[in-house]
């Protein structure tokens, strides 16, 4: 990052209201995409959870005028639609977004981007005990997270293309893998080419960054 930052450099609370807007617009149209993901590979339960998860997510962005303030209180407005919801999904994408909930109250430059992102990736490791290559969420979480923290873009904008590219490879990679964790381990090779639904997910909300 180079001195004197610009506003437009820095992630608002807006533009991340934004972010989880065009996220959540891209959930509900690839909802069916993600359940039968999970069908093959879990319990088909995931496209429902995190749809609704979002839906409520959205309504308390709407509902609550002082979401556009900074990014972290966009953040946990979604953390705390997320540990409403059901599935093993919600916890995970809850306590995620709930560290980032914990960032700065202001407008987060590229290296508070990089910190918070770093924060909420190893809780989302601590409590799933899930590594990359065990065919989980984490194996899009992680690319993206290093993407952040050892990228040399000067704008949020471009920080986060640079994550969307890696989550979309990461994700990408499951398909191949045999699953260490969750419902999909339990069906050994029977699932091994089918991509993580949780993984996906997360590359989509990477890449809906693109459209704000």
């Amino acid at each position: 990052m180079t001195e004197g930052t610009s506003a437009e450099a820095e992630l608002s609370g807006e533009a991340a209201k934004a972010w989880l807007t065009v996220f959540s617009d891209r959930v509900a149209a690839g909802v069916d995409e993600l359940t039968d993901l999970d069908r093959r590979a879990g319990d088909g339960d995931f496209g429902w959870n995190i749809g609704s998860a979002l839906e409520r997510a959205r309504a308390g962005l709407d509902d609550d005028d002082r979401t556009g303030e900074n990014p972290a209180r966009v953040f946990q407005t979604v953390s705390d639609a997320f540990l409403a919801s059901g599935g093993t999904s919600g916890p995970l994408f809850g306590l995620w977004f709930g560290r980032l909930g914990a960032g700065p109250e202001r407008p987060w430059s590229v290296v508070d981007l990089g910190a918070a992102f770093g924060t909420a990736t190893e809780a989302v490791r601590r409590l799933g005990g899930a590594e990359v290559g065990h065919k989980t969420m984490v194996d899009a979480m992680v690319p993206a997270t290093d993407a952040l923290t050892s990228g040399t873009s000067d704008t949020w904008r471009e920080a986060v293309a640079e994550a969307a590219r890696a989550a979309r490879a990461g994700a990408d990679s499951t398909g191949g893998m045999i699953a260490r964790r969750g419902r999909a381990s339990y069906l050994g090779e029977r699932a091994q080419d089918v991509l993580d639904p949780g993984a996906v997910a997360v590359a989509w909300f990477f890449e809906a960054a693109e459209d704000v």
